[in-house]
């Protein structure tokens, strides 16, 4: 099997860098956050729930956009392939 031709290869390529930007994003808004909101004396937090602001937004609201998009890419952009090769008919 060719792997130039096998369009599985190239979807599974898609995919990946597709994951790669997930997790891009998910660290620059953790990082952003954590570093961007605290990075001051712990008297000057804003409280949230009783968590510290950038606490709250990096990893609790952080997480649940994440979980959500993460449903939107599965959804609607990875496609569903299979693990067989084409055109091979033994049961």
């Amino acid at each position: 099997m060719d792997h130039n031709e096998d369009k599985r290869f190239r979807v599974a390529g898609h995919e990946a860098l597709i994951g790669i930007a997930l997790v891009l994003i998910n660290f620059l808004w953790w990082y952003g956050f954590a570093f961007g909101l605290g990075g001051q004396q712990v008297s000057d937090y804003d409280w949230i729930l009783g968590m510290p602001e950038w606490f709250f937004y990096s990893c609790i609201v952080g997480f649940f956009l994440m979980v959500l998009l993460v449903i939107i890419v599965v959804k609607y952009m990875l496609t569903d392939i299979p693990f067989d090769d084409e055109g091979d008919d033994h049961e």
